[in-house]
This record gives structure tokens, sequence and C-alpha cells, in this order.
């Protein structure tokens, strides 16, 4: 029996490795769309502030702060729009589960980068809104919600909820 075999019989499922693939792929895009249009939107929001009257007002650490924000919505764009092209790429050669993998690596990638992304965000915003001492301290409660709805809750779900035969 080979491995994929041996974690299908394992985790309750009769698939091939084939077929595993193909299921993990659909789940996968699904979540990526939804993170598509996150950052999408986000980002196409961040390309039309440096056209604005009052962008040209804003102090030079506030320009810096936008330019960073952009530079990571970009890469953002790209690691969240990757899986795409590389499905496209591997395509009818046999290579779903490495394309899985890799994808499944290009969205982590993609979703830390929209945390930082988000965060530059707010904290732009936040900046040329209030003026206020405050914001670094509002910025990183929001970090905090954040990392703990897309990091901390599923790898304490993982750890609480995985038995030690479905890591073997």
């Amino acid at each position: 029996m080979n491995q994929g075999q041996g974690q299908s019989a394992r985790d309750g499922r009769s698939e091939s490795v084939e077929e595993r693939a193909d299921r993990q792929w659909q789940e996968l895009i699904q979540e990526i769309r939804v993170a598509q249009t996150g950052v999408q939107i986000l980002f196409g929001f961040l390309l039309t502030v440096a056209f604005t009257p009052h962008f040209q007002g804003l102090p030079q650490v506030d320009k810096v702060i936008y330019i960073v924000t952009v530079v990571l919505g970009a890469l953002a764009t790209g690691a969240l729009i990757g899986p795409v092209s590389f499905h496209r790429i591997v395509s009818g050669r046999r290579l779903k589960p490495e394309a899985v993998a890799w994808a499944s690596r290009l969205t982590f990638i993609g979703l830390l980068l929209l945390l930082a992304t988000c965060t530059s965000a707010l904290l732009l915003v936040l900046r040329v809104a209030t003026h206020n001492a405050i914001v670094p301290y509002l910025v990183a409660a929001v970090l905090a919600w954040y990392l703990l709805c897309w990091y901390v809750l599923p790898l304490w779900a993982r750890v609480r909820y995985t038995s030690e035969e479905e890591t073997a």
C-alpha cells in the first residue's frame, strides 16, 4: 500500500492520491477566491490614492507608509493569483499533488502579505484621519485580532483536535 492510500484509510476517505489532490485543489481554490477578492479590492483602492489631491499634502512618513502598503498589496496579489498560473502551466502533466503543495505555500505567503497590507493600510488611514498618538495601539490591537483569527485559532485547533495517528 502506498503512502497516499495509507493516509486515505486513516482519514476515513477512500480516494486515490489523484482524487485526494483534486479534492484538495478544489478546496484550496475556494479559499483563494475569498482572499483574492479582498486583496484585489484593497490593492485597486490603494492604486488610486496617489492620484488624489490630498495625497500631495501628506507628510513624507505617510507617503512612505503608503508606498510600503502598495508594494505589500502587489506582493499579496501576486502570491494569491500565483496558484492559478501555476496550475495552468503544469496542468495535464500529472503534477496535481505537487501543484496543490506549491499552491498551498503561495496561498499561505499571500495571506501573510495580505495581513501586512491590511495592517499597513490601517496604519496609514488612521494616521491621516486622526493624527492621534493612540493610532499605533489601535493598529496593534487589530493586528492581534487578525493574528488570533487567521493563525492562532486554526493552529490551536490543529494541535488540539489532531490525533497522534494523523500526524504519523
